[in-house]
C-alpha cells in the first residue's frame, strides 16, 4: 500500500457522511450518497489534495461498484416486476434507447462519442434509488415494485450495451460471447432453483450467530465466482455482479427463506458499510472538478446533459406506467427515479476517456449531472408523492409506516 493515509482518510469520510446526513436530515434530507460524494471531491485533487492513488484504493473501489450492482440484482423480486409491469419497463427503456440514438444521428454527432453519451443517458441508478426508497418505507408496496421494474431495466439494460458496445469485439463476436455468458448464467440459474440438500440450512443455522458464517462467505463466493466469469469472457464485470445478485436471491430464497433477511443484513454491512461507501467517495476523489470548471462549456453541458436525463429516461417511464399507477403524482415520481442515474454513468465515462472518445470536460459534466439527478430527483419525487397522499388523505411518503420518522 503506497498511500496509507488515504485509506484512512476515505474511510474516516465514510464515517462523517451519515452524520452529515443525520444533522440536515431534518431540514434537508439529502442521501448520505451526496455527502460521500462531496467528501470526495473536497480531498481530491482539485481542491485539498489530500487523497492519492494505489492499487488497494482503486481495487476497493472497484469492488465497491461490484457490491453496489450486486446488492440491486438481489433486491429484484421475479413474482413482482415481471408480466404486464415488466414489458412495459423494457418498452420504456427501448424507446429511450431509439429516440435518443435517432436524436444524435440526426445531430451529426460522432458514432463512437454518441454511443457513450447515450448509453449512460439511458441508465438508472437503481443501486441508489432502492436505498433511497427502503429508507423511505417507499420500497414494500406496489410503488416500490414498480420502481424496482423499471430500475431493473434500466441498469440491465446499460450493462448489456456495454458488453456489446465497449467490448473492443465486433457486434456479431460480441453477441456471440454474450450469448454463451446468458446460457452458462442460465444454467447457473436452474442450478439455484433446485432444492438444496438438507445439511445446507442446518449449516447456515449453524453458523450464522458464530465466526464461521457459511452464509455469507457462500454469497461472496458468488458474486466472486460471476465476476471472474465475466472476466474470463472478456465482458464487464458488473454483468457478473448484477447475474451473482439474481442468483443469490434464488438460491437463499429457495433454501433459508426464513433465514435469507438475516444473510443479507449480514452482507449489506459488508457493502453499505464498508465498500460501497469506498467506491463514492473515489468517484468524488477522482472527478475532475478542474476540467468542469474549465472555459465554461462543461458547466453549460450540465443542465443540457440533466435535462436530458429526464426527456430520455423519465419521459418513457411516465408514458409507460403500469395503468394501476393512477395520478400524475406517481407516474412523474416514476419518471424521476428512473431518471437518476450515477454508478453507470462513473463507469461508463471511464471507459469513453480510456479510448479517448469523450473528452474530460463532457465526462465530468455528465458524472456531474448524474450526482446532481441523484440529489434532485428523489427529492422532487417524494414531494410529489407527498402531495397527493396529503390531499387525499394517504399516509406521508417519506416517513416509515411504523416510526412515522421523516426520511
Amino acid at each position: 500500500m503506497e498511500h496509507p493515509g488515504t485509506l484512512v482518510l476515505i474511510m474516516a469520510l465514510a464515517v462523517l457522511a451519515p452524520l452529515l446526513g443525520y444533522a440536515t436530515g431534518r431540514w434537508l434530507p439529502v442521501p448520505v450518497v451526496i455527502f460521500e460524494i462531496v467528501l470526495g471531491v473536497l480531498a481530491g485533487p482539485d481542491v485539498l489534495g489530500w487523497a492519492h492513488h494505489d492499487q488497494v484504493i482503486d481495487t476497493l473501489s472497484d469492488l465497491g461498484l461490484s457490491m453496489l450492482i450486486f446488492l440491486a440484482g438481489y433486491e429484484i423480486r421475479f413474482a413482482e416486476v415481471r408480466g404486464d409491469t415488466l414489458r412495459r419497463a423494457g418498452g420504456a427503456w427501448v424507446l429511450s434507447s431509439v429516440g435518443l440514438g435517432v436524436a444524435l444521428l440526426l445531430s451529426g454527432a460522432d458514432l463512437a462519442k454518441s454511443l457513450v453519451i447515450g448509453t449512460a443517458l439511458t441508465s438508472t441508478a437503481l443501486g441508489a434509488v432502492l436505498p433511497i426508497l427502503r429508507d423511505s418505507g417507499r420500497l414494500e408496496g406496489r410503488f416500490g415494485s414498480v420502481v424496482m421494474a423499471f430500475g431493473s431495466v434500466g441498469e440491465f439494460g446499460p450493462i448489456i450495451a456495454m458488453a456489446l458496445l465497449f467490448s473492443g469485439r465486433s457486434p456479431g463476436a460480441a453477441s456471440a460471447v454474450l450469448a454463451v455468458f446468458a446460457i452458462v448464467t442460465a444454467g447457473a440459474v436452474f442450478w439455484a432453483m433446485r432444492p438444496r440438500p438438507p445439511w445446507f440450512a442446518r449449516i447456515i443455522a449453524v453458523t450464522l450467530h458464530s465466526s464461521g458464517q457459511f452464509a455469507v462467505r457462500f454469497v461472496m463466493l458468488l458474486l466472486a465466482g460471476m465476476l471472474g466469469l465475466a472476466h474470463v469472457f472478456g465482458l464487464d464485470t458488473l454483468l457478473g455482479a448484477f447475474a451473482a445478485g439474481m442468483l443469490t436471491r434464488l438460491v437463499l430464497q429457495g433454501a433459508v427463506p426464513e433465514r435469507s433477511d438475516a444473510i443479507l443484513e449480514r452482507v449489506e454491512a459488508i457493502g453499505f458499510g464498508f465498500l460501497v461507501p469506498f467506491f463514492y467517495i473515489v468517484t468524488g476523489i477522482d472527478f475532475d472538478l478542474a476540467a468542469l470548471l474549465d472555459g465554461g462549456r462543461p458547466l453549460l453541458l450540465l443542465p443540457v446533459f440533466l435535462l436530458l436525463f429526464l426527456l430520455v429516461r423519465g419521459v418513457p417511464a411516465y408514458l409507460l406506467a403500469p395503468r394501476d399507477l393512477t395520478g400524475r403524482a406517481p407516474r412523474a415520481a416514476l419518471g424521476l427515479f428512473s431518471s437518476t442515474c450515477l454508478p453507470l454513468v462513473v463507469a461508463i465515462t471511464a471507459i469513453g476517456l480510456d479510448e479517448k472518445v469523450i473528452g474530460a470536460g463532457e465526462a465530468a459534466a455528465l458524472v456531474a449531472a448524474a450526482m446532481v439527478s441523484v440529489l434532485v430527483f428523489p427529492l422532487l419525487a417524494f414531494r410529489l408523492l407527498r402531495r397527493e397522499e396529503d390531499g387525499g388523505g394517504g399516509a406521508v411518503p417519506g416517513r416509515t409506516a411504523e416510526t412515522g420518522e421523516a426520511w
